[in-house]
């Protein structure tokens, strides 16, 4: 149950804000926020810091978050996009006290446009779009009274319920406040109330065919449902007027009050809504699970946990000016997780063929592999070794660069966690490719042999050729080119990374890896961390890297 509102420590100027709040008395019982997504689409980071504040705030000062689908855009809105939104709140491990849909109150909202009609507060104005677009004025100029602006309220009042039953098309006519068209804001020179849809609504069918602004309707739900703390992103601090006029007019006695923070900005992806349906619908992605999509289902795909969200959040801050967060403290986030606790596996990407030709035909041995070297209550698994192995095809150089200490002619390196190999031969095919090496080994320099602390150089990671199971491994870059940050005014498409995706095949993984379930993740030794795609079938190895082992944060840190 909800707790009576007590001032806590301030991590941000929200929390003073609410404080203030609490101090002077304005909070009557508890601390009640919302989160509001339009269901016309999946929710990515950017909606998540906003579901975080919500749900976090409540959290914090003991009280509760509803969850309020704000459809008042039937036309976009589908009951897809509301199933994907539950899955994705539950999944960041959030939950919310009522559901609500801002259709619930339709009706209320139509009465209260009725009272603002009757007391002189309202009109129906028969100006097209393009004219009240051009009345409005400018910054500078002050905007032009409609025609329709003193119509009688008895002839706005039967329009209004004409509207409502359907007599008049399409953009014939809106319903709009009476408040000052020299104002210097903008959005309070008599903004549109109601506008005219005949469009089959997903929560309420066909009883309405005239649908409220978001400006009109939010207030009011977030009146009705008691919220004492609107948290808004930025771009709606010059509606907070127009907001505090619906509560006031209206004569809620505990308005809701606005507070807004920077949207989240991150560079090297896309954030606007528009242009992610765009790279959808045009296939530059494959859906809006694409790993290298910033939806909560890309970043899931990818083998982003929710933790590492939350943490990445916490370390970017909340702040009220506009601010652009690089990409590089997501990936350092999760990858201090998956460090952590991450198995450690083995996995050649580009094979190349080694035979050991002292090593016994027929023989095969395994070795002990712990599965996370910091963490012994991890368990462990067999790595198998035969004659034949698989190493990575970097990791051989027929003519060695200066300090190479990988394998090279008559040069040696250490297998990780089994013998050191000398290389004898390099057998090449017919047009010069490389078709196998052969080698010997140091049957005594094994973990715990009589040769084991004898010292090479270099260390290498390689799969028994035997037991090795297939693999695909995707390998998936930023969307832009560049790793600068932007917003939806931008022309994404000029600056998109149009080799983001790299698919290797041929690729072979030791045997335990078979055992891995969808969404498992994992560290491939010298490679990054990695994630069984989650609609790998049983038996298919195909991976999705989450990042690579070298963290670029310092960096972007240094550089100021």
């Amino acid at each position: 149950m909800p707790v009576k509102a007590e001032v806590k420590p301030a991590e941000h100027f929200i929390d003073a804000a609410i404080n203030e709040d609490i101090e002077a008395g304005k909070v009557r019982d508890y601390i009640q926020t919302r989160f509001p997504p339009e269901p016309n689409g999946y929710l990515h980071i950017g909606h998540v810091k906003a579901m975080v504040l919500d749900f976090g705030t409540a959290e914090k000062y003991g009280g509760c978050c509803n969850l309020r689908f704000d459809d008042t855009n039937p036309e976009k809105e589908d009951q897809s996009f509301i199933d994907a939104i539950f899955e994705d709140i539950h999944w960041m491990g959030f939950d919310w006290k009522e559901l609500h849909f801002a259709s619930e109150y339709f009706e209320q909202t139509y009465e209260f446009a009725e009272k603002l009609i009757c007391e002189g507060k309202a009109y129906v104005d028969e100006q097209s779009a393009d004219e009240i677009r051009e009345n409005r004025g400018t910054l500078t100029e002050p905007g032009k009274n409609s025609p329709w602006r003193d119509r009688p309220s008895e002839e706005s009042l039967r329009l209004f319920r004409e509207m409502r039953a359907g007599k008049h098309p399409e953009g014939s006519m809106v319903l709009r406040a009476r408040i000052d068209m020299a104002a210097p804001n903008m959005n309070m020179r008599d903004p549109v109330l109601y506008r005219i849809r005949f469009v089959t609504h997903h929560q309420t069918g066909d009883k309405w065919c005239i649908y409220p602004m978001y400006d009109f309707s939010h207030p009011i739900g977030d009146a009705l449902e008691g919220v004492t703390h609107s948290l808004c992103s930025l771009e709606y601090e010059d509606h907070r007027p127009l907001y505090d006029w619906v509560t006031h007019e209206i004569g809620f006695e505990y308005p809701p009050r606005q507070i807004e923070f920077a949207r989240l900005n991150m560079t090297g992806t896309i954030m606007s809504k528009r242009y992610l349906r765009r790279m959808v619908e045009e296939h530059l992605v494959d859906g809006w699970d694409d790993p290298r999509m910033p939806t909560l289902r890309g970043l899931r795909r990818r083998g982003i946990t929710p933790s590492a969200i939350r943490d990445f959040l916490s370390k970017a801050g909340t702040a009220k000016a506009y601010s652009v967060v690089d990409m590089a403290l997501l990936e350092s986030c999760i990858r201090d997780e998956l460090n952590e606790n991450a198995p450690r596996a083995m996995v050649v990407t580009e094979p190349i063929k080694v035979v050991i030709t002292n090593y016994p035909e027929g023989k095969s041995e395994t070795f002990m592999r712990p599965n996370h070297p910091f963490h012994e209550e991890a368990g462990s698994h067999e790595v198998s070794f035969s004659r034949e192995i698989y190493i990575e095809a970097a990791d051989f150089m027929e003519v060695p660069a200066p300090k190479y200490h990988r394998l090279k002619p008559d040069g040696e390196v250490r297998l990780m966690g089994a013998y050191i190999i000398r290389c004898d031969e390099v057998v090449k095919n017919e047009d010069g490719t490389i078709r196998e090496l052969r080698c010997t080994a140091d049957l005594d320099s094994y973990t715990g042999g009589p040769t084991a602390d004898r010292k090479v150089k270099g260390t290498i990671h390689w799969v028994d050729a035997a037991t090795a199971k297939p693999a695909t491994i995707r390998i998936y870059e930023s969307l832009l080119r560049d790793r600068e940050g932007g917003d939806e005014h931008d022309d994404y498409f000029d600056r998109l990374n149009m080799d983001s995706k790299k698919t290797l095949t041929g690729c072979m993984a030791e045997a335990w890896l078979a055992e891995a379930k969808p969404e498992d993740k994992f560290q491939f030794v010298r490679q990054g961390y990695y994630v069984l795609d989650q609609y790998a079938k049983e038996g298919e190895l195909t991976f999705n890297r989450i990042v690579s082992l070298k963290d670029t944060w310092a960096k972007v840190q240094a550089k100021g």
